[in-house]
Formats: structure tokens, C-alpha cells, sequence
């Protein structure tokens, strides 16, 4: 990165520009002013507040899980099949963390959507599977063993609706950091990695009772090596439907789109647990994945690939709107919107105290939530809610007043970074 004589990372004013109160002429949405005197809050209280009640009781629901599986499994195999779930939710972790790196989901809500997967979703699975098996019982008619019913339509409709409930409920619940394709993307994965973990513990278990470690080790081979991702491919396609949905002026104008999601979830996990029950020699499963499973892994890929790259490109386009009207110099926006400026940005800040190292990653992050905003708020202009648009935009929970927020925790992480 290249220095000035003050051995400042980018060139910035001697003081924070002063920012135009005319719009951008190419866009019609104007640009909010931040006061500056006044505290900003990196997080709303009531947000803390709904994320711990949420965190709670979703790891309840994963103790109760827990102590469901010790019942039939019992303490030792229930420890040794947890470690080995471990192993493919560590895949799914670090596949997550690349695809967050450009715009970092907050840690509470990262947590949340895990819990949620694996206690809320597996509970939720388990109940109505009881329900159903209750049901039978008194009706008197006899539940075929491998019941094509519960495998194939059963657990995929449950099962999609209670880890898309969760995405959905962040949604609702942190609006403003819910961004995009990306972000939906990231819960999704989350989400169904917490629910696979469960999930792979309950199917490591019981083939080793069954089998000893023989059975063991083809279950954790088809399970925790070869289909890892299998989960997140399925609930993806709803995260990727309210992601979408994010980024309109009002999701509830697109429920079509997450319900179409929800659809495309359902019909993946069905086809999944319609090849076991159907395919039943190794030769056509493996046939299965490989003409099936692994092109569809490929093209998921390719499509978060996708979306990372157009998020960049949005980032660098929508903080043009704003060196346009004085709020960031043009070298700063290069910096915050790059990946090469990035990297140079942290590379000095490694050298820095630790106060203003941490003011430059919030600094980094911070930006491209306005981004993403300011995407939003365009997007109201194109596609406007069918409530007007000044109703829309008031309140302390809209993107007027999240941007007014994001700018003044900008020009304060400015201040530290300058130094």
C-alpha cells in the first residue's frame, strides 16, 4: 500500500469531508446526513435482547436432542459419534467462512442459525414424526418398514420448513444486516450444518450398534466425507430465495420467491432420499452421485462464486454514490471496495496498535453494509412497496435511518483509523 508523509494507509482530508445534501444525479434517492454529536449503537438493544432469548432457546433444544440420543445410544457412543460429526461440520464451517468473508454475518446470529439447526429443527422433526406414528398407532394400520411416505415426502417437508423458518425468523429479526443472496446463503448453511451435526450423530450411533465399525465407518464415509454438503445444497435454495427478497423495499411482496425456494429445497432433499430408497446396489448410488449430486455441488459453486463476485462489484458501484457527494475520497473507496485494497488496508493495519486495527476492519465491514443499504434503497425506487414510500422509510428500523446510522459509525471508525 502506498503511504502518504503522515504514514496514513489511503489519502484522507485533514478533517471528515463534509457531505452534500443534493442526491447523486444519477440515482433519485437521497444521501442521509449522520449526527455526529450523538452516540451511535453498534447494535440495537432490543436486537441483543431477541438474540439471547433466541441463542437460549435454541441451545435448550439441542440439549434436549442430546439427551434424546444418550437414551439409545448411550453416554460413550453418543461422545464418540459426536467427534466424528465434527469432522463434516469443520468442512461446512470453513466453506461458510469463505463465502462470509466479504461482508461478516454477525457472530450472535452466525450462533443462532446452528442452534436453531440443530436443536429447534431436529425437535421440530422428531415431534411431528411422533405426531404421525401416533396417529398410525390409533388408526390401526401398520407403518411399513422404510416407509416411502416418511422419506421422501415427510422429512423433506418438515424438515425444509423448520431450518427455512429459522432463515426466516433472521430475517424478520435483524432486517437491517440481512443484505442479500449471500447472507441468506451463509444461514442456510449454518442452519443445515447444525442439523446435519445432529443428524450424523443419530446415524453414526445407531450403525454402530448395529454393525460395530465396520458399519461405522461406510456411514461416516458416505456421510461425513462424501455428502457433507448435502444439507446445505437443499436449504441454500430458501436462503438464496430470502436473500433475494432482501434486497426489495418489502420482503412480504416476495413471498412467491421464498415459497419457490422453499419448493426447489423440498424437491433436492426429496430426490436425495428417493435415490437410498430406490437405488438400493453401491453401483447405481455411486452412479447417482456422480451424475446427479456432484454436478449439482458444481453449480452451486459456481453460483456463490457468482454472487461473491456481484457483491464486490455492488459495493464498489453504491459507495461511488457516496465519494460522489463528498462522504469517502476516491481512494477510499478503492480501499473499502476492492479485495486488492483490502487486503493492503489490513497488511497496515497489522503494523498498528490494536485500537486502530480493529477501527480498520470495522471500517472495511461497516462499508459494505452501507452498500448494501443503499442497494436496498435504490431497489425501493426501481420496485416501490405498495405502501408509500415515505411511510416506508420512517421509523428507526428502516434503511433510512439504518443508513444515517452506518454513516456516522464510518466517519467514527474514520477518526480512529487517521488516528
Amino acid at each position: 500500500m502506498t503511504l502518504d508523509p503522515a504514514g496514513q494507509p489511503f489519502p484522507v482530508p485533514a478533517q471528515s469531508p463534509v457531505p452534500a445534501q443534493n442526491p447523486v444525479p444519477a440515482q433519485s434517492v437521497p444521501i442521509q446526513s449522520a449526527v455526529w454529536s450523538t452516540p451511535v449503537r453498534r447494535t440495537n438493544v432490543s436486537t441483543i435482547v431477541w438474540a439471547t432469548i433466541g441463542i437460549v432457546l435454541a441451545a435448550l433444544a439441542l440439549m434436549l436432542v442430546l439427551v434424546y440420543l444418550s437414551t439409545f445410544l448411550g453416554p460413550g457412543a453418543l461422545l464418540v459419534c459426536l467427534v466424528l460429526a465434527l469432522v463434516p461440520l469443520t468442512l461446512v464451517i470453513l466453506a461458510v467462512r469463505w463465502i462470509d468473508r466479504w461482508e461478516p454475518e454477525p457472530r450472535p446470529a452466525l450462533w443462532f442459525a446452528f442452534l436453531w439447526g440443530a436443536g429447534v429443527s431436529i425437535v421440530t422433526a422428531l415431534v411431528f414424526d411422533l405426531g404421525v406414528q401416533i396417529v398410525v398407532a390409533t388408526s390401526g394400520v401398520a407403518r411399513p418398514e422404510g416407509d416411502f411416505a416418511a422419506a421422501v415426502i415427510q422429512a423433506p417437508l418438515v424438515e425444509e420448513a423448520a431450518k427455512g423458518f429459522g432463515i426466516l425468523l433472521l430475517f424478520w429479526v435483524i432486517r437491517g444486516q440481512f443484505n442479500g443472496p449471500i447472507d441468506g446463503v451463509v444461514y442456510a448453511a449454518m442452519i443445515a450444518a447444525g442439523f446435519a451435526f445432529s443428524e450424523n450423530i443419530q446415524y453414526f450411533g445407531v450403525a454402530m450398534l448395529d454393525g460395530g465399525l465396520t458399519d461405522l465407518g461406510v456411514t461416516f464415509l458416505l456421510r461425513g466425507v462424501i455428502s457433507p454438503f448435502a444439507h446445505v445444497l437443499f436449504t441454500a435454495c430458501t436462503g438464496l430465495a430470502i436473500g433475494f427478497a432482501a434486497r426489495r423495499a418489502s420482503g412480504s411482496r416476495y413471498l412467491a420467491l421464498v415459497f419457490l425456494g422453499l419448493a426447489a429445497a423440498v424437491l433436492l432433499h426429496a430426490i436425495w432420499n428417493g435415490a437410498f430408497y430406490f437405488l438400493t446396489d453401491d453401483a447405481s448410488l455411486v452412479g447417482y452421485y456422480f451424475l446427479v449430486q456432484v454436478p449439482l455441488f458444481i453449480g452451486a459453486i459456481l453460483v456463490v462464486a457468482m454472487l461473491r463476485r456481484q457483491e464486490e462489484r455492488l459495493t464498489l458501484r453504491r459507495l461511488g454514490d457516496y465519494a460522489a457527494v463528498g462522504w469517502f475520497t476516491a481512494a477510499e473507496v478503492e480501499m473499502l471496495a476492492t479485495p486488492r485494497g483490502r487486503r493492503q488496508a489490513r497488511a497496515w493495519a497489522a503494523a498498528q496498535p490494536q485500537a486502530r486495527r480493529l477501527a480498520m476492519n470495522r471500517f472495511i465491514v461497516d462499508a459494505a453494509r452501507l452498500a448494501s443499504v443503499r442497494q436496498r434503497l435504490v431497489s425501493a425506487e426501481t420496485h416501490p412497496p405498495r405502501r408509500p414510500a415515505a411511510e416506508a422509510r420512517q421509523g428507526p428500523g428502516t434503511d433510512t435511518a439504518e443508513e444515517a446510522r452506518l454513516l456516522g459509525l464510518l466517519m467514527r471508525d474514520r477518526a480512529e483509523v487517521i488516528g
